[in-house]
């Protein structure tokens, strides 16, 4: 098997593994699985209301994965996410709050870019700590998430004046001409909340893909990604590559961030702990194997589990949580698939010079 096909066939593996494992415990707590795996998937796509729903799931996890996949490229594991996507959804959300007279076209593209220099800017802080001080990148971004969690928390309690608030703890929602939902891509789902941030994501896979195969640039977040040395003496700057990725990385997070608040929610309100469609986004790059071309479709995947698993009368939906950590348990442990799956080479070696 070519090392192309191990690229799509591990991801795979690892889906059926973690789905498999995930029938056999519902077996064990007393749960038929298949009719529990046949709930979730008539769920997810017996309505039009409900695929509208997953391609909404789908597009703060595609523009996060694609931000983690980048940082990936160039070497940086950048854990960050939760982080830079609640920087660009607080950001977007205050901005539509304070002019909310703009006409649409001209807010959603307002908010596009604040959210994008919001997370590009909370991306280029461990950026710069990594390239000119040599801090963990790891050990930052997690202090990271925390910083930003807290800040933003304060800015809606205090940073927002007293018309933009519902409560002391969360924002009214944002006017229409500011909401990335619309009518039309509303009846068109049969009610659901779809909305312009799924084509947002669709533009961004091919920008990042252009960019990784296609550009200077992309080339040289890969060439430092794999040997930073032999890149600083081929002429290339680590340092300025680092920090470019990262804050490339950081800004495609935030307009997640923005996506999921002006797309999902309309609003901001005060967060209890780390976004969960940053780890998710993670886990969706990680099931792509930062592929950007197969982001989409681990998206599609998390978006059909988030939908479906509602759907599974009488089994716990903590059990749909198992199986999505068990399918990334296996992309994380993809050596031992890839084991299995290599092809079985001959040893020149011992039939060296044998007719």
């Amino acid at each position: 098997m070519s090392k192309k096909t191990q690229n799509w066939a591990v991801p795979l593996i690892a889906v059926l593994l973690g789905m498999l494992i995930g029938a056999v415990l519902m077996l064990i707590f007393g749960y038929d699985p298949f009719w529990a795996y046949y709930d979730l998937f008539s769920t997810a796509f017996g309505s039009l209301k409900n695929i509208g729903e997953i391609l909404r799931a789908m597009s703060p996890l595609i523009l996060i994965a694609l931000g983690f996949s980048v940082a990936s490229k160039a070497g940086f594991f950048n854990v960050g996410l939760p982080g830079q996507a609640l920087a660009g959804w607080t950001s977007a959300v205050w901005f539509a709050l304070s002019f909310p007279e703009l006409p649409k076209v001209v807010s959603v593209f307002c908010t596009v870019i604040i959210g994008l220099v919001a997370g590009g800017i909370a991306g280029a802080i461990p950026g710069i700590l990594r390239a000119y001080l040599g801090t963990s990148e790891v050990i930052v971004t997690i202090m990271m998430n925390y910083i930003i969690l807290y800040v933003a928390n304060n800015i809606v309690r205090f940073g927002f004046t007293a018309d933009m608030l519902r409560s002391s703890e969360a924002s009214n929602k944002v006017a229409a001409s500011a909401s990335y939902q619309t009518e039309f891509l509303s009846s068109l789902t049969g009610g659901s909340r779809f909305n312009i941030g799924f084509f947002l994501a669709l533009a961004a896979v091919f920008l990042v893909w252009f960019m990784l195969k296609k550009t200077t640039t992309g080339f040289e977040i890969t060439s430092v990604g794999l040997n930073p040395h032999a890149s600083e003496y081929a002429g290339m700057s680590s340092k300025r590559v680092i920090i470019m990725s990262m804050i490339i990385s950081g800004a495609l997070c935030g307009l997640g961030g923005t996506v999921e608040g002006l797309g999902t929610f309309q609003n901001a309100f005060v967060q209890n702990s780390s976004l969960a469609i940053g780890w998710n986004g993670m886990a969706v790059a990680l099931l792509a194997t930062n592929s950007p071309i197969g982001i989409p479709f681990a998206a599609l995947l998390y978006g059909v589990l988030s939908v479906g698993k509602s759907g599974m009368i009488g089994v716990p939906p903590e059990v749909i949580d198992v199986v999505s950590a068990l399918i990334i348990f296996f992309v994380g442990a993809n050596y031992i698939i890839r084991y299995w799956v290599r092809p079985r080479q001959k040893s020149v070696k011992a039939k060296g010079g044998q007719n």
